[in-house]
């Protein structure tokens, strides 16, 4: 007898739907999976023979074939063992319902017939809402993240309950719908405050600047100094995320199998950190079925990268195409993914091996040749696409034993909410968010320039020998920092401070 159960599955972040057709034959016993299952599917015949057995019913001790369709896409993860054991008792007769057809399942058997959850259930939620069959049956421990969305799911603890519900579906309630901007105004973001940093008031300044318009930036400093601290306060004065922005940055998450089952929303803008050991593949994405790396993780936040030139080369060079673009595209033989990679990237270096190039009380063992091929790790096509460069010196005693001073992250915060506030009103209807992701087009439309900065940024691009990028990150700059001031032209005073921001690779190295 053949039996046909809906499934979902996702390809990157993009969902899809599966048939999955059980046939139940005369002949040798046997149960094959075809439609290109990967180990983890293939595996799902144990977990399902045993879990029918345990759960009360009978296994057919007959030929048994499954297709996973369409058959020409690779089929990964556990979430096929609900629906193929489900497909398996309406082809062997003890599960009668004229209603299966109008539900898509999802869900990974235990060897006892409980389900236990799967990742990617909220990019699936979306995706099932939209189609002919729009009815979810999800694990139990999916239910709050399934909520986010108002397809109508029905969560479960085990095969049982979920041949029970098909049989007789009036049952039980869909999980209820959560509101999303209720949410996020009950799981508020706790940052370091910027009040909590001593000194560094050129930092902390840049870090505004960066805030305010998205613009990527490089804290240079001694050991010690305070670039990771003032690192991690950025997502402290960035605005909150949108519930669209939420929602989109917990699909990623959900996909990644990142999600928190109690917090199934990220609330809070992501803080990706990872180790300059990490692999290309790690950062950007990869595997053989390509998954996301922490550039998309870090979407609609940050991404700190310390001690940047420790990195290795082609992990950073791997860095120009998703800075420049905001997406990456990850190819292999069967699969090509584009995954979003709107991040905002922090990163730390120290200026040389010993890390006290410049330093005003310890004397720096480097030569200038060893200073040059430190700084050297970090290419110039790479340095183009980090906006600001910002010393961070070291503390005075004074600073250190002082009191800890500065604005705190609320005041700071008011200055960058607002400089967003009039670029959304700038660019809407662009798809523009904020100053960093502007194009050429409009870089000519607002940015237009007085007639001194104009002259200030002509004698700049000669002397410092900026690349055209350079020039227009610039001017990208001298937008928001007129923005935060509350003014319409970039006068010459904010075009001075972002050309103040460009002067790494300029240093010079001689001891």
């Amino acid at each position: 007898m053949l039996a046909k159960v809906y499934s979902c599955t996702t390809f990157g972040l993009t969902p899809y739907l599966v048939e999955v057709e059980v046939d139940v034959a005369g002949g040798l016993p046997d149960f094959t999976i075809v439609g290109l299952p990967d180990v983890t599917v293939k595996e799902s015949k144990e977990r399902v023979r045993t879990a029918i057995k345990n759960s009360g019913y009978d296994f057919p001790a007959r030929k048994i074939i499954v297709n996973l369709a369409p058959a020409d896409m690779k089929k990964e993860g556990p979430g096929f063992d609900l629906p193929i054991a489900i497909g398996i008792l309406a082809a062997t007769g003890q599960l009668n319902s004229v209603f299966i057809n109008e539900y898509v399942l999802v869900g990974e058997l235990s060897l006892d017939g409980r389900i236990r959850p799967v990742p990617g259930v909220l990019p699936m939620a979306l995706f099932v809402q939209r189609q002919n069959v729009n009815k979810f049956i999800i694990p139990m421990e999916n239910s709050t993240e399934a909520s986010l969305v108002s397809t109508q799911s029905y969560s479960f603890h085990s095969l049982g309950e979920v041949k029970d519900f098909l049989e007789r579906p009036d049952n039980l309630q869909a999980v209820k719908q959560t509101c999303l901007e209720d949410y996020i105004a009950r799981n508020k973001a706790n940052s370091v405050d910027f009040s909590q940093v001593k000194g560094q008031r050129n930092a902390k300044r840049a870090l505004e600047v960066a805030a305010a318009g998205g613009h990527n930036i490089l804290l240079i400093g001694t050991p010690g100094s305070g670039k990771s601290l003032l690192a991690k306060c950025l997502p402290a004065i960035l605005p909150p995320l949108t519930p669209e922005e939420a929602l989109e940055v917990s699909k990623i998450y959900s996909v990644a199998g990142l999600l928190n089952k109690d917090m199934p929303l990220i609330t809070q803008r992501p803080f990706r950190s990872p180790h300059h050991s990490s692999s290309a593949a790690s950062l950007i994405g990869g595997g053989n079925i390509p998954r996301p790396g922490e550039v998309t993780l870090a979407t609609h936040g940050v991404l700190f990268l310390d001690e940047l030139p420790e990195y290795r080369r082609d992990v950073l060079e791997a860095l120009r195409q998703p800075l420049e673009d905001r997406i990456v595209t990850v190819s292999r033989i069967r699969a090509s993914i584009t995954y979003p990679a709107k991040f905002q990237l922090v990163a730390a270096a120290n200026p040389c091996y010993c890390g006290f190039f410049g330093d005003r009380l310890r004397e720096c063992i480097c030569t200038p040749y060893q200073v040059n091929k430190y700084r050297s790790k970090i290419s110039g096509p790479l340095l183009d696409r980090l906006d600001l460069h910002v010393e961070v010196p070291r503390l005075t005693y004074q600073e250190m034993e002082g009191e800890k001073s500065g604005e705190s992250a609320e005041i700071v915060r008011q200055r960058v909410w607002a400089a967003r506030g009039r670029q959304l009103a700038r660019f809407e209807g662009l798809g523009i968010n904020c100053n960093a992701e502007m194009g050429l087009a409009e870089l000519q439309k607002f940015c237009s320039l007085q007639r001194e900065a104009r002259l200030l940024l002509k004698e700049a691009y000669m002397s410092l020998a900026l690349s055209a990028r350079a020039h227009d990150r610039i001017i990208k700059i001298a937008r928001t920092i007129a923005d935060i001031s509350g003014s319409e032209q970039i006068k010459a005073e904010h075009l001075a401070e972002a050309i103040q921001y460009r002067g790494f690779e300029q240093k010079d190295t001689n001891i």
